[in-house]
C-alpha cells in the first residue's frame, strides 16, 4: 500500500496535479472530438476528392496529353499516376487511421471497393476509371495526422505548464508554513527562539505574529518558573540544615525511633530539593562541543558499584550538547537502573546512549507514565527502594528542554533498555 503523504506541500501539489491533469484530459478529449478528428476526416475527404478528380481528368484527356498531365501532377501535387497495375503489399491500416478514413471516402465517392497498397515509399490507391485500374501514388507523409500524438503533446505541455505554475503558487503559500512548523518544532522554551519574519499574505503575517508572541510568553513563563523553583529550592536549604542540627541536638532521652523517622523525612526533603535544583540549573545550560564517549566514561568512573561500559569504538561521538544536563540525565537513569533493576550496564552506539538492566522491566502500558513526577509502579517498583520519584521525570524534562529524546524498550535478555538520543 502507498503511504498517504503527510506534508502540506506534497498534499497540495498532488491535489493540484490531479485536478490539472483532469482539466488537461478533458481539454484533450474535447480537442480530439471537436477539432482533431474533424480535421483528420476532412483531410481524408479532401485527399479522396483529389484522387478521384485526378483519375477522372486523366481519363478524359486525350492519350497524347496524358504524359504532360502526369508530369504536372508530379511537380505541382506530388502525385504519381500510372495506368499499369503494379503489385504492392497491402497497406497497414493498423499504423494509420488516415488510410482507413481515405478508403471509406474513396469507396463512397466511386461506389465500389478501392484497394490501397504501399510500395516505393509511396501509398498507392487503385481506382477503377474508364476501363483502367489507375494507380495513384502519394507521399506517405500525407497520412501523418496522428490524433494520439497531438493529444499527448497537448497533455504533456499543458500538464507541465499547469504543474509548474501550481508548484510556484504552492511554494509561495507553504514555504512560510513549513518555516513556521520547523521553528515551532525546534522551540524548547528557551530565550534563543528565532522569530518568524512577519511578512507575506495577511493570514501568514497574523500566524507569524501570534507564534512569535506565544514563543516570547512561553519563554518568559518558563524562565520565571525556573527562577522561582531555583530560588525556593535554594532558600529551603537553610531551614533544612537548621532542622538537621536541631535533630542532632535532641536529648538522648528522645525516642530513637522518632529520631530515625525525622532523619528519614529530612533526607527525603533534601533529595527533593536537590533534584529541583539540578533541574533548574540544567534547563538553561548552554551547549558546547563534547566528546560523548569521554563524558559517559567519566560519569561511570564515579559510580559505585562500577557499571560496565560497552562503547562502539568506530562511532563518531563528538556532539554539541549541554554536558551538565546530559550528565544529570544519564546519572538519573543509571541510578534508577541500579535501584530497581539488576546488572546495570551502559552501551554507546553513535549518538545513542543505552542504559540497560535485567530487572523486572517496565510494562509497555506504563512507559509514558513513568516520566511523570512521583509516578511509581507498584507491581514492579518497590517503595522500599526509596528515591524522590522525580528521577525519570527530571531526565525526561531535561531531554525535552535540549531537544533530545528518551525512550524505553525491552532488553532482549530481560529487563529494560532506556535509550537517550542526542
Amino acid at each position: 500500500m502507498i503511504a498517504r503523504p503527510t506534508s502540506l506541500l506534497v498534499r497540495t501539489n498532488l491535489t493540484l496535479a490531479v485536478s490539472s491533469l483532469a482539466i488537461v484530459a478533458i481539454a484533450v478529449a474535447a480537442l480530439q472530438s471537436f477539432v482533431v478528428e474533424p480535421i483528420a476526416e476532412q483531410s481524408a475527404d479532401d485527399q479522396a476528392a483529389l484522387l478521384v478528380l485526378t483519375a477522372q481528368t486523366w481519363d478524359e484527356l486525350p492519350p497524347e496529353s496524358r504524359p504532360y498531365f502526369e508530369l504536372e501532377l508530379a511537380e505541382q501535387h506530388d502525385l504519381i499516376i500510372s495506368a499499369e497495375a503494379r503489385a504492392y503489399p497491402p497497406a497497414r491500416y493498423d499504423e494509420s487511421p488516415f488510410l482507413t478514413q481515405l478508403e471509406e471516402r474513396l469507396n463512397t465517392r466511386l461506389g465500389q471497393p478501392v484497394v490501397i497498397t504501399q510500395g516505393n515509399e509511396l501509398v498507392w490507391a487503385t481506382l477503377p476509371m474508364g476501363g483502367y485500374q489507375l494507380q495513384i501514388g502519394f507521399s506517405s507523409t500525407r497520412q501523418d495526422i496522428q490524433p494520439l500524438y497531438v493529444g499527448l503533446v497537448i497533455a504533456g505541455l499543458g500538464a507541465g505548464v499547469v504543474l509548474v505554475t501550481s508548484a510556484i503558487i504552492v511554494l509561495r503559500v507553504t514555504r512560510p508554513l513549513v518555516q513556521a512548523a520547523e521553528r515551532a518544532d525546534a522551540f524548547r522554551g528557551g530565550a534563543n527562539f528565532d522569530p518568524l519574519p512577519e511578512e507575506g499574505p495577511k493570514e501568514l503575517v497574523v500566524l507569524a505574529r501570534n507564534l512569535n508572541t506565544m514563543a516570547r510568553e512561553i519563554s518568559a513563563l518558563l524562565s520565571n518558573r525556573t527562577t522561582l523553583l531555583a530560588g525556593i529550592s535554594h532558600d529551603l536549604k537553610t531551614p533544612l540544615a537548621r532542622m538537621r542540627l536541631a535533630v542532632e541536638l535532641l536529648p538522648k532521652t528522645v525516642d530513637a525511633v522518632l529520631v530515625a523517622r525525622l532523619e528519614r523525612n529530612l533526607e527525603s526533603m533534601d533529595e527533593l530539593i536537590t533534584d529541583a535544583l539540578k533541574f533548574a540549573r540544567g534547563t538553561h545550560e548552554p551547549t558546547r562541543p563534547t566528546e560523548l564517549r569521554k563524558l559517559v566514561a567519566d560519569l561511570l568512573r564515579r559510580q559505585d558499584p562500577p557499571v560496565p561500559f560497552d562503547c562502539d569504538k568506530s562511532a563518531k561521538t563528538a556532539v554539541e550538547v549541554a554536558p551538565g544536563a546530559l550528565t544529570r540525565v544519564l546519572a538519573n537513569l543509571i541510578n534508577n537502573a541500579q535501584q530497581h533493576g539488576q546488572d546495570a550496564q551502559v552501551r554507546l552506539r553513535g549518538r545513542q546512549v543505552h542504559v540497560i538492566d535485567s530487572g523486572p522491566g517496565i510494562p509497555a502500558a506504563h512507559r509514558e507514565a513513568v516520566f511523570q513526577p512521583f509516578f511509581r509502579l507498584d507491581g514492579s517498583r518497590s517503595a522500599a527502594t526509596g528515591g524522590s520519584g522525580l528521577g525519570l521525570a527530571i531526565a525526561h524534562q531535561l531531554c525535552e528542554a535540549h531537544g533530545w529524546s528518551v525512550t524505553i524498550s525491552d532488553n532482549p535478555s530481560g529487563g529494560t533498555d532506556v535509550c537517550v538520543s542526542v
